[in-house]
């Protein structure tokens, strides 16, 4: 584990016994769902980590609302995940990428990659993974360098992840693994580039967060990318970042959708 990564490790963890037992009395009704779900998780010794808005919410202390608890796991992990959840609770699945734990109005979604395919997760993610207090349960929460991966390609009419990119930026600079979220970005180093340009503009007396080598090295990539001819072809991309916005695209506009080929032109 690399020193950015031990400085988030335990993120959050040093609660006294009382304040822990006034946050449990003080749970809303959902509140108390979601921790009964880490508190099953937590006993069962599956693997898993926290993702979404509160992980988000951890690392930049926003206090953003949130409609509903992330859990991350391995597809290989996720069929026992489910299964085991699915004792106490009512449960669904998309077996593409997600499952869902129901009571009621509330719930929990158990996460294994992204809509869109280009976003799995990985096994590795477990070693960058830090230590926080969640609903009163000292839980793993997803490293910032692969909770802005999961993050990238949100960006539908209704949601956006960019704020919370923009925020993680701002707060982790230095917890953020470049290398490996450029890794993870390559083949699509141009959505990279988008949001480090809107961080940029959002934070002007900030840039500096964003090393220079990496805007040199996206910088470049779209220099010699401007040098060629586009393709040949009509191509869309825009169903990576939502399966409905850009329908009329590929069904009347005469586009191809390569959703399926992430990454085509580099």
């Amino acid at each position: 584990m690399q020193a950015r990564d031990r400085q988030i490790a335990a993120l959050g963890t040093e609660r006294s016994t009382d304040v822990d037992a006034f946050k449990l009395a003080s749970l809303t009704q959902t509140e108390q769902f979601y921790s009964n779900v880490l508190r099953d998780l937590l006993e069962s010794d599956l693997p898993f980590m926290i993702g979404g808005g509160y992980a988000v919410n951890l690392y930049t202390h926003a206090r953003c609302p949130t409609k509903d608890l992330d859990i991350f796991t391995t597809a290989a992990e996720f069929p026992r995940l489910l299964s085991h959840l699915q004792r106490n609770n009512r449960v669904s699945a998309d077996e593409s990428w997600l499952g869902k734990v129901h009571r009621g109005r509330d719930f929990v979604d158990v996460i294994f990659g992204s809509s869109n395919g280009a976003v799995p997760v990985q096994e590795e993610w477990f070693q960058y993974a830090a230590q926080a207090q969640v609903l009163g349960h000292c839980v793993p929460v997803i490293n910032p360098t692969e909770l802005i991966w999961s993050k990238a390609f949100i960006q539908k009419r209704n949601r956006h992840d960019g704020v919370d990119i923009v925020h993680l930026i701002l707060k982790q600079r230095e917890a953020i693994d470049w290398q490996r979220l450029i890794m993870y970005m390559n083949p699509h180093w141009e959505i990279l580039l988008c949001h480090l340009l809107t961080f940029r503009w959002i934070y002007p007396s900030e840039r500096d967060a964003i090393p220079d080598w990496l805007l040199d090295d996206l910088l470049e990539r779209l220099s010699r990318q401007r040098e060629g001819p586009p393709p040949a072809t009509k191509l869309c991309r825009g169903r990576l970042l939502s399966s409905s916005d850009y329908r009329s695209a590929t069904e009347k506009w005469g586009f191809l959708n390569v959703e399926d080929e992430c990454g085509n032109e580099r």
